[in-house]
């Protein structure tokens, strides 16, 4: 059986990793965590990142069967539907979406969201197959960052969304609607238990102090030595009291409320209006 390829877009301004997975044996690839450009101070969005996907899955005569969402971010809007379009595939997301959008639906007052995830070709659950290619893939289940968190893992690597950063850099937050520093803390040993050389591919990297290059592959191993918020010598009670009096100190995410608002309708932007023009809200006095 083939090894999976792993081929990484990093997106600077969101700090967000984009993969193409593929079966080189059959040229049978998968999307993750794909990124549409946005600019908050014009409102302006833009398909340059995508694009560069788009070439590369060309460019090597691929087929997409899947784009892979590993959670609803938060800090950046989704290029699926761009994607599917351009590329074909369908877009799938873990089952809990819809407590996500049960949750939103209200912060955004968003009257025609539908909350069950229809909005999504798949909905996968913990322990789920799927395929890319002749290579076997499954669902780990992993809340705490959010609701909906899951890992995708495919043949020797896995794909942790934003559940675990690289070793140097610790963790997700858990202060989202719905986050739950004890289930991260639960939900990392799912993903440590897996063999000590699975790849891990995180979704984003922000550099930790000390480090001049931008990371975003590890090892289970590496994990399970090094991590700084969770390495074997951490307790439960010490994870949650370290992870939540870190999250009690931290900002919003710059994109949050349009990412949001994107993101629990897999990637749909809202509707023109009789203007011809689209509008995202911004709730004042309530986040």
């Amino acid at each position: 059986m083939s090894a999976l390829s792993v081929t990484a877009f990093f997106d600077e301004a969101t700090f967000t990793v984009t993969y193409v997975a593929a079966d080189p044996g059959s040229a049978q690839a998968t999307i993750i965590d794909p990124v549409l450009d946005y600019d908050p101070a014009s409102g302006r969005t833009s398909t340059a990142s995508a694009d560069k996907v788009v070439a590369f899955v060309r460019d090597n005569s691929l087929t997409v069967d899947w784009i892979l969402e590993t959670h609803v971010h938060a800090d950046h809007l989704t290029a699926a539907p761009y994607l599917q379009e351009k590329l074909g595939g369908r877009i799938a997301i873990g089952r809990n979406i819809a407590a996500v959008q049960d949750t939103f639906k209200d912060v955004f007052n968003i009257e025609d969201l539908a909350t069950d995830g229809t909005q999504f070709d798949e909905l996968f659950e913990d322990g789920d197959e799927f395929k890319v290619g002749s290579i076997a893939g499954s669902i780990i289940g992993t809340p705490g960052h959010t609701p909906a968190c899951i890992t995708y893992v495919v043949g020797d690597a896995a794909f942790v969304g934003d559940t675990l950063f690289m070793p140097d850099f610790g963790t997700a937050r858990t202060d989202f609607p719905g986050g739950d520093a004890g289930m991260l803390y639960d939900s990392i040993q799912k993903i440590l238990a897996l063999p000590e050389d699975t790849r891990l591919f995180m979704c984003h990297d922000y550099k930790a102090p000390g480090r001049d290059e931008f990371r975003w592959e590890t090892t289970v191993a590496a994990q399970r030595e090094a991590n700084i918020h969770i390495n074997s010598s951490v307790t439960r009670d010490e994870f949650v009291a370290m992870r939540e009096g870190r999250d009690a100190e931290l900002g919003m995410p710059k994109l949050i409320i349009p990412s949001i608002q994107v993101n629990v309708r897999a990637g749909h932007l809202p509707g023109t209006e009789s203007n011809g023009v689209r509008y995202l809200k911004i709730p004042l006095d309530s986040l």
